[in-house]
């Protein structure tokens, strides 16, 4: 039994993206434990301070060395150890990419559960990663 597999428009579009972001975050981790290595730009927390704070929990870590939860990373984006957060938002964040991109295909189609479920799933994802909602943070 040899069958052969065909993916719908649906598929090989939300892996076209997913492909590409998938890249774009692992190059940007790698570039950006590059420069948090070689000490390119400075990081909030220095190298050789890290093992005072391994053991702490994770309020008195932030209270001790000035680090923020949430969204606030953006404004310490230029940290060397805050640049890698950029790279972990892209991956995070592709998934919704790629529900976007396929909800036409399903409405064109007349998908019109899967495209509402596409639909939810997006508005979803969008407020969790917001932090609206109140979840998530340390």
């Amino acid at each position: 039994m040899n069958k052969k597999l065909i993916a719908t428009e649906e598929q090989l579009a939300y892996g076209n993206i997913l492909r590409t972001g998938v890249s774009a975050g692992f190059i940007m981790l790698l570039v950006s434990f590059i420069i948090y290595l070689t000490g390119i730009l400075t990081p909030q927390v220095p190298v050789n301070d890290l093992s005072k704070y391994w053991g702490m929990p994770a309020k008195d870590y932030i209270a001790k060395t000035g680090v923020h939860v949430g969204w606030h990373w953006l404004q310490m984006i230029g940290k060397g150890d805050f640049i890698n957060f950029a790279g972990v938002a892209i991956l995070a964040g592709v998934t919704i990419l790629c529900c976007i991109r396929i909800i036409p295909a399903f409405f064109r189609k007349k998908d019109t559960i899967y495209g509402l479920l596409a639909i939810v799933e997006v508005i979803i994802l969008t407020l969790a990663a917001s932090g609206i909602l109140g979840t998530g943070g340390y």
